[in-house]
């Protein structure tokens, strides 16, 4: 069955894979970001491949008025939205101190309320529909705190916390909600959060964005509720309740310096 899906953060990297995931799958698809010309480019892509309606709505969702005015014309175009796919985010490399606070709210804005905003919206009518499946994309960075990027890594703590009490509370509605935990990704993200020559990234074969979209796709239909891509990920997350709280900190810390 043909449904419909919007996704956040979709002019590139992960949200750009997600939605060749979806229209491959036959379902037409929303791409929501800020970049306008690179949206109505995969827009052109997916209609010529897989024959799906696309809808390009450009919007800055660090702003909630551009929320309100993107659900406002999605209702006012009778478009259901069954899946969501909350990707759109971004990180920063500074301590907290030294950062700029301008960056951070935006970061918050965008992480923590715009995905939050958007679940409760787009949530309500998928509970009255009987069907829904959202995808939170969180982070490895979920599981501890992080010197460095300590609002980045709260703020993916906050995302799963949140996934996994809605996950919860929707058993029996029909919609079901998925926490992707990808640790880094050849995806654009280590530029802009300045991460490129830190150890976490530098010297390393990442997976691609389109490896990771695949498998929080696959974990969204199967729906799991939170799934972490790649073994190495998955041991070090499950080490993490296993070693003292005052040996992360330094651990995190040294993974993330410059090399």
């Amino acid at each position: 069955m043909k449904r419909t899906a919007l996704i956040t953060g979709a002019s590139s990297g992960l949200g750009l894979e997600f939605a060749r995931e979806f229209a491959r799958d036959g379902h037409n698809v929303v791409l929501s970001a800020r970049r306008r010309e690179e949206m109505e480019t995969l827009a052109d892509e997916l209609r010529s491949a897989y024959g799906v309606q696309v809808w390009v709505k450009p919007a800055d969702l660090s702003r909630m008025e551009e929320i309100d005015r993107l659900y406002a014309e999605l209702k006012e175009e009778n478009i259901a939205i069954d899946f969501l796919v909350n990707n759109a985010g971004f990180g920063d490399f500074a301590l907290f101190h030294e950062a700029s606070w301008e960056k951070l709210e935006r970061m918050m804005d965008l992480n923590i309320k715009a995905l939050t905003k958007l679940s409760y919206l787009f949530v309500k009518p998928m509970v009255e529909r009987g069907f829904g499946k959202i995808l939170q994309v969180a982070s490895t960075a979920s599981f501890q705190p992080g010197p460095t990027m300590a609002v980045y890594y709260a703020s993916k703590a906050y995302v799963l916390s949140l996934g996994e009490a809605m996950s919860n509370e929707l058993k029996g509605s029909g919609v079901h909600v998925t926490v992707l935990c990808p640790g880094a990704t050849e995806s654009g993200f280590q530029g802009t959060a300045d991460l490129n020559n830190s150890r976490l990234v530098k010297g390393k074969k990442l997976p691609s964005a389109a490896e990771v979209a695949a498998f929080g796709y696959k974990k969204m239909k199967q729906n799991r509720m939170t799934v972490i891509h790649g073994m190495l990920n998955r041991i070090m997350a499950f080490s993490i309740r296993l070693t003292p709280r005052a040996w992360v900190l330094p651990i995190v810390r040294y993974m993330q310096n410059a090399v």
